[in-house]
């Protein structure tokens, strides 16, 4: 019984990292852009793209690595729409947002059927997908460096510095010299970039692309960030424990005697009640949301 027990905690363990990945992508990516002081709720388009963009070019070049790189490619693209848009033509960022994720879910749709004869989902074989590290793929050790390496380039940086003084004091960095919007426009790329990763290690873990795959795991990362107060290590943290409420409903599935759309549910739940106890005492960036313009000099 023990061992049973040993083995069920390992295997929930395991599965609560798997779970966790994308979200620490997206959500280290949503730092990127919310610190500089751009809303991005675009993640889970962000990430749908980069689902898709990876699992299509592993499918046709064969190689995983070269699929991973096409969807770092394309949500950093995303992110450049979203940042040129919010940015450059002053656009209202949650609409902006909104329009992504729509793009997101109806483009791959659109894009698989032409690519795969009218078909809305394909499966990538074996030697297309990327190989196991111990019991995970590469994608799942970059996920955690890339969350760490965020936090010290935050705060033990110049770039990190001047990234989070865009975000909460824009015209006091100006008059340092700092190009606000330069760093806010290179920090929703990355975002893009993260997300597009993220979503990459959906079709790279299970071994095929289908619709809307993410299942708003976007969503759910942008919680996980507000929950950990904008900073890669809490956003990590709270990754890990959505992962785990998704991993635990799939374990009690079968086990528990409720229907298996009540267990569903439960990560969407434990999302809900996180927020609603973090709310007001998680405090976001000073200018987050709020566009920039140097003002014009005297004459």
């Amino acid at each position: 019984m023990n061992d049973v027990t040993t083995v069920i905690s390992i295997s929930l363990l395991l599965a609560t990292v798997r779970k966790a990945v994308p979200l620490i992508f997206a959500s280290t990516g949503g730092f990127f852009s919310e610190r500089s002081g751009v809303i991005n709720i675009g993640l889970e388009g962000m990430m749908l793209f980069g689902a898709f963009s990876g699992a299509i070019v592993a499918f046709f070049t064969h190689n995983a690595w070269l699929g991973v790189l096409g969807a770092a490619f394309i949500g950093g693209l995303i992110g450049s729409l979203h940042a040129f848009v919010t940015i450059g033509l002053r656009a209202n960022q949650i609409i902006s947002g909104v329009a992504i994720n729509l793009l997101g879910t109806g483009a791959t749709i659109f894009l698989c059927q032409v690519f795969i004869h009218g078909e809305r989902s394909f499966s990538l074989g074996q030697g297309d997908r990327l190989p196991s590290l111990g019991p995970f793929i590469p994608l799942t050790y970059i996920a955690f460096i890339l969350a760490i390496g965020a936090a010290i380039f935050s705060y033990y940086t110049v770039g990190g510095l001047r990234l989070r003084a865009v975000g909460e004091h824009p015209r006091a960095a100006d008059t340092q010299g700092i190009k606000v919007n330069r760093i806010r426009f290179m920090g929703v790329v990355a975002s893009g970039i993260c997300a597009g990763l993220g979503g990459a290690y959906l079709p790279m873990f299970s071994g095929s692309f289908a619709k809307n795959m993410t299942a708003g795991q976007g969503f759910i990362a942008l919680a996980a960030l507000i929950f950990g107060k904008w900073n890669p290590i809490g956003a990590l943290g709270a990754s890990l424990l959505f992962g785990f409420a998704d991993a635990l409903q799939e374990t009690l599935q079968g086990r528990a005697h409720l229907p298996a759309q009540a267990l569903q549910v439960v990560p969407y739940v434990v999302t809900m009640v996180a927020l609603a106890g973090v709310i007001g005492r998680s405090i976001p960036p000073g200018a987050i949301g709020k566009h920039y313009e140097r003002e014009q000099p005297e004459i």
